[in-house]
């Protein structure tokens, strides 16, 4: 068949590889910060990561994930020491600090990516694509580098996961019991960080923390249980990536990150409707049951009365 053909070709699988081992990652790490309520320090991190990565570009003069990773990490560490410097010192709440400092360094990232596309290297950089994403630009190296960390961040999920589980529900045991949590929470940070530097080539800076939080959100629809959960999100965020590559393959001048956020957003469409307990429908469906139950009491009684 001739969309099989598409598949045929190497850039398209590779293109495909890394879009599903992002969306695995992202939706692993993802479901942590869901669950701990911190679904917008996703979207700061995203934000705060392009400053980090122009300043990485501009030190090298290379497009290298290895030396973005750093200066993401850098910058990102910048925001939420920043976050929590405000919160600390003023009377703002943290929704207002993540806005305050996702703005500035949203801002210093547009400057800063300004002056490189104006630079003698600006029209070879590229760096314009990271704000919405440019996955036909993933190639075999990218992926590798993907695959590394994608199974990174698995990993250390697995192996941290007691530790995460209780941070995120009961942070005052954690405590109680001596875990560190400062670091733990500030390692999570790092974590969606991470994440979030092996996901802007392909979705984009503006579109990453949808990624992150998307998939997890729909995941929580299907289950009560964490490791379930985050089972789920992994699945969910790799069917995301596959779903919006293939449609961006089949299609002409359709972006792919965009339609990957897509897809993972019509995932969560279904999940809010038609998850098993969750869901609308299933919720729908218990009230009517529970309204036919007490008109059938109801009506007994009533029989039972006329009969005595």
């Amino acid at each position: 068949m001739e969309w099989l053909e598409i598949f045929s070709d190497p850039n398209t699988q590779w293109i495909l590889m890394g879009s599903m081992l992002l969306g695995l990652s992202s939706g692993v790490i993802g479901s942590f910060a869901y669950l701990r309520k911190q679904a917008l320090m996703g979207d700061a991190l995203a934000h705060a990561a392009l400053p980090g990565v122009c300043i990485a570009f501009m030190l090298t003069g290379t497009k290298s994930i290895f030396f973005f990773l750093i200066g993401a990490i850098i910058a990102g560490i910048a925001a939420t020491l920043s976050i929590g410097f405000i919160t600390r010192n003023s009377r703002l709440k943290q929704d207002a600090a993540l806005g305050i400092i996702l703005s500035a360094f949203f801002g210093i990232g547009i400057v800063l990516l300004t002056q490189i596309q104006h630079s003698d290297s600006g029209n070879q950089s590229g760096l314009d694509k990271f704000l919405f994403g440019h996955a036909a630009s993933i190639i075999k190296s990218d992926v590798y580098t993907i695959a590394g960390i994608a199974l990174f961040l698995v990993l250390v999920s697995i192996v941290f996961f007691k530790e995460f589980k209780l941070i995120s529900f009961d942070p005052g045991f954690a405590k109680g019991i001596g875990l560190p949590i400062v670091a733990l929470d500030q390692f999570i940070m790092l974590l969606l960080v991470t994440a979030v530097v092996i996901g802007i080539q392909a979705v984009g800076v503006v579109l990453m923390a949808a990624l992150l939080i998307t998939p997890a959100v729909s995941a929580r629809y299907w289950t009560e249980k964490l490791h379930v959960m985050v089972i789920y999100s992994g699945v969910f965020g790799a069917v995301s990536g596959i779903a919006g590559t293939i449609i961006s393959t089949m299609a002409n001048n359709l972006p792919t990150g965009p339609l990957i956020v897509l897809a993972a957003t019509f995932l969560f469409i279904i999940s809010i409707l038609f998850a098993p307990r969750r869901g609308t429908v299933a919720k729908w469906r218990m009230r009517s049951q529970a309204k036919k139950d007490y008109r059938y009491k109801i009506v007994n009684q009533e029989v039972k009365e006329k009969s005595l």
